[in-house]
């Protein structure tokens, strides 16, 4: 039975399946992550390649049916994947998923809190073309800037709705994210930068001067007042968070 309110969206196409795992590149070295295993189209696919397979499933009754066939190099955990601390499971070098679309924000940024050497997930599509959207693009997000801060991200594919059971509503598509060993740029401070950023974005259509002025009670600081932070490229929100950085923390 399909619970959708856990925005559950079966891969059927096993063809698909099958060039997802190559995307990831899988050997017998490798311990693999995998969020929402579902009816396991992926999980025994990826047990034929990878060393072992840890696999988190939020629905209790999708565990009871996969638990008894899955072979010994599956660790399969029941527990939300949002609530899950991915740092007390055993160490893995990649991850491989079919994310449930309603956690793909979270989820992601989350992810991108932690080591590992290459994910490549499912994603609904316009999400992903958020995850790698230049500025000025319609696109263009906080989530945009967070993932070119992080990591190198790339559309490998995109997928039809007919791909899944029940087929959503929107078309998905294959991303790629390998993690940076070190950040694009070097920001003040980590948490400062991304909270700058999700407040921008908060208030895209604002000058930024506004944005400033209005959540950091600080006047204009910066060349980029007058624009708009959909215009701004990661490096210019960067500098803008130096400056502020400074005011708040260095100027008083």
């Amino acid at each position: 039975m399909v619970r959708r309110k856990l925005g559950q969206h079966f891969l059927i196409d096993r063809n698909v399946a099958d060039r997802e795992i190559a995307y990831a590149d899988i050997s017998t070295n490798d311990v693999v992550l995998e969020i929402g295993p579902g009816k396991g189209v992926l999980t025994y696919l990826l047990a034929e390649k990878a060393h072992h397979v840890i696999a988190v499933e939020i629905d209790p009754s999708l565990k009871e049916q996969l638990q008894p066939h899955l072979p010994n190099n599956v660790t399969l955990i029941l527990g939300d994947a949002l609530q899950v601390d991915f740092r007390t499971l055993p160490p893995f070098t990649k991850i491989v998923a079919n994310l449930p679309f309603a956690i793909s924000s979270p989820i992601t940024f989350q992810l991108l809190s932690i080591p590992f050497s290459k994910a490549v997930m499912i994603y609904q599509k316009d999400f992903a073309e958020r995850m790698v959207a230049s500025p000025g693009s319609r696109e263009y997000s906080r989530l945009s800037v967070h993932v070119y801060y992080k990591a190198q991200c790339r559309i490998l594919e995109d997928i039809p709705r007919t791909c899944f059971s029940p087929p959503p509503k929107v078309d998905a598509s294959i991303v790629e994210v390998i993690p940076r060993q070190t950040p694009a740029f070097q920001v003040p401070d980590e948490s400062f930068f991304l909270n700058l950023t999700r407040e921008l974005f908060s208030h895209r259509r604002k000058k930024i001067k506004n944005t400033l002025e209005k959540s950091y009670h600080v006047e204009d600081i910066s060349p980029y007042g007058e624009c708009r932070v959909e215009t701004l490229t990661p490096e210019q929100i960067c500098e803008l968070s130096f400056l502020l950085y400074n005011r708040i923390y260095h100027e008083k």
